[in-house]
């Protein structure tokens, strides 16, 4: 057992209603986690004692914590406070817009367990509010608006496969701007101030994963000053995300349509970036398959 492992790990996953919680918690599951749903609050310290005390049978916990638990729910902040006086403790929220999550219930035809004798909108509103504090100081935030079950499944395994990687998992993601801007990362950069590829006919049908895309868009005027100079810039800031024990860091790419230059420009960052000391890279392409 490394020296990570000697410390008691808990994963708090909570958030909307809908958003995907009993998925997370499936594929969490499957990567070794003990799974516990619908804890009541009081009880996750004394699993958190038990565990400690159980010669490691149970180093990694995640608890389901979600708007069932009524009042319980509002002590979730202090809580993870007094966890964190002697486990590592992650909270991981779980959002998606107020039209996606109306559809789901639609879908399965069962209540908000807030809306009353209100709608499923004034539920989700409700619960919204109830949750905005929760949702600002979460460690993670996945916005599962665009997500379908197996998606949702392999972003989780994504994130948390490697926790045995010392230091820090940074995600790169790239993505047009003209589909949304995605609302649960922690920093995001514009390629649009590079000439677009689509104009130009002979890669308008190509990708930004075509050689001839990437050396069109590395070989613009201001593309490799821009690159260096990112960076150098994110060194002291992935270094400092490190010092305050931030695990996970999202890093998003745009261009209009993600399709030319978000993605040869994710794919170069995520390259340089994960040269960096303690960093883990993956990448995806939000957009790439769209029309």
């Amino acid at each position: 057992m490394n020296q990570r492992r000697n410390r008691q790990e808990i994963l708090i996953v909570t958030g909307m209603s809908g958003a995907g919680r009993s998925t997370v918690a499936n594929a969490l599951e499957d990567l070794g986690w003990y799974v516990v749903d619908n804890l009541p609050l009081q009880m996750l310290k004394t699993l958190a004692d038990m565990a400690d005390r159980s010669g490691g049978a149970l180093p990694r916990i995640v608890a389901v914590v979600d708007i069932r638990g009524r009042d319980l729910f509002a002590d979730v902040q202090e809580t993870v406070d007094e966890l964190r006086d002697g486990a590592t403790v992650r909270v991981v929220f779980l959002d998606a817009t107020d039209d996606i999550l109306v559809r789901r219930y639609e879908a399965v035809r069962r209540p908000h367990p807030l809306q009353a004798e209100g709608t499923l909108l004034d539920g989700i509103r409700l619960e919204r509010e109830r949750l905005h504090e929760l949702r600002a100081s979460a460690d993670v935030v996945i916005d599962t608006s665009r997500y379908n079950v197996h998606d949702l499944s392999t972003a989780t395994r994504e994130l948390f496969s490697d926790e045995d990687t010392p230091g820090l998992q940074l995600s790169v993601l790239s993505f047009g701007f003209k589909y949304g801007v995605p609302t649960d990362v922690d920093l995001m950069v514009d390629m649009r101030f590079l000439p677009n590829p689509f104009w130009e006919p002979e890669l308008r049908a190509l990708t930004g994963v075509d050689p001839e895309v990437k050396d069109f868009v590395l070989s613009r005027e201001g593309t490799e000053e821009f690159l260096s100079n990112y960076v150098a810039a994110l060194q002291p800031v992935l270094a400092g995300y490190q010092r305050e024990n931030k695990r996970h860091v999202s890093l998003a790419v745009g261009c209009t349509g993600g399709k030319h230059r978000s993605v040869a420009m994710a794919r170069e960052l995520a390259d340089r970036l994960a040269s960096l000391p303690g960093v883990s890279v993956s990448l995806r392409h939000r957009d790439l398959g769209r029309e």
